[in-house]
């Protein structure tokens, strides 16, 4: 009897549950649409000393445009712009300081065994540059990018500690400036292990890296003193690696700096206009990955 009862009751459900499906008051209840996650836009900026002012130029442009970034890498020139802008310091404030800087605030010439000059006066500047001086306080995620001179391993700064002497080591350009000891390692400029810190923005939480590059040029005349030289030939030797870091950039952005050398402060405003120039080349592709994905249809 117990069973012909459960029986039943599982015909009686049935019956009523065919019944009310079919009657119009029955609605159906539709799910929420899920949102696109937006996309988390890194900026990787590589070296070039006064070349690096071009940097300038494409954050105005991204500013210009409302792009959102999402945090900003650099090694060497490109570290202090990075640095400078995550601190919370104004694009146009950066120009201007950058136009108007020259190699004796960062530098003091110093000759010993291990370079030409001192970068002491680098750490004075910074502090005029900045608004923030530790990681942790930026409002902008920040990364900067040293290497390791005896391991020839790339040295990442990022999260927690000091800026200051970070940026001084990504910028110790080996033969001119003294390298810089940190927690017993001897650091140099950044550029020596990856030119671009692509993958640095990539670990830093990038969806969408945008790496800037300022590009060797070809020499119109011989070099004209040893210095020369060797900035030509660390261009070399970056130009044969830089798959490396090609591979973990979405796109990649070579402002045009023909043409002037990497002391040529003077060239300020022409660098940041070559860097806006190039920004707005590449602008639709950046765009592109801000639409939200259409969902296929049902």
């Amino acid at each position: 009897m117990q069973t012909e009862g459960a029986v039943g009751f599982l015909r009686s459900m049935i019956k009523k549950w065919s019944q009310s499906s079919s009657h119009p008051s029955v609605s159906v209840i539709s799910l929420p649409t899920p949102r696109a996650v937006p996309p988390k836009i890194g900026l990787a900026l590589g070296g070039g000393f006064a070349r690096g002012v071009a940097h300038v130029g494409i954050l105005r442009a991204l500013e210009h445009e409302n792009i959102p970034i999402h945090c900003i890498a650099g090694v060497s020139a490109g570290a202090i712009v990075a640095a400078a802008y995550a601190s919370g310091t104004e694009v146009e404030e950066i120009g201007k300081i950058g136009c108007a800087m020259r190699f004796a605030d960062v530098a003091r010439w110093s000759i010993c065994r291990l370079g030409l000059v001192r970068s002491e006066r680098m750490a004075a500047f910074l502090r005029r540059l900045l608004k923030k001086f530790n990681f942790e306080e930026m409002e902008l995620p920040l990364g900067i990018l040293a290497t390791d001179l005896g391991t020839g391993e790339s040295v990442p700064f990022r999260e927690k500690g000091d800026v200051i002497v970070p940026i001084r080591a990504s910028c110790s350009y080996p033969g001119l400036f003294r390298p810089i000891h940190h927690q017993d390692r001897l650091l140099v400029d950044g550029a020596m292990s990856m030119e671009v810190p692509a993958l640095l923005a990539r670990k830093m939480g990038a969806t969408h890296v945008i790496s800037v590059c300022l590009p060797m040029q070809r020499l119109a005349v011989a070099p004209q003193n040893m210095l020369q030289v060797i900035n030509r030939c660390f261009q070399i030797l970056q130009s044969r690696t830089e798959d490396d870091w090609r591979k973990d950039s979405d796109l990649v952005v070579t402002p045009d700096v023909t043409g002037v050398q990497w002391d040529a402060f003077e060239s300020g405003p022409k660098l940041i206009d070559a860097g806006e120039k190039a920004l707005a080349a590449v602008l639709p592709k950046i765009k592109s990955w801000l639409v939200p994905a259409e969902r296929p249809a049902a």
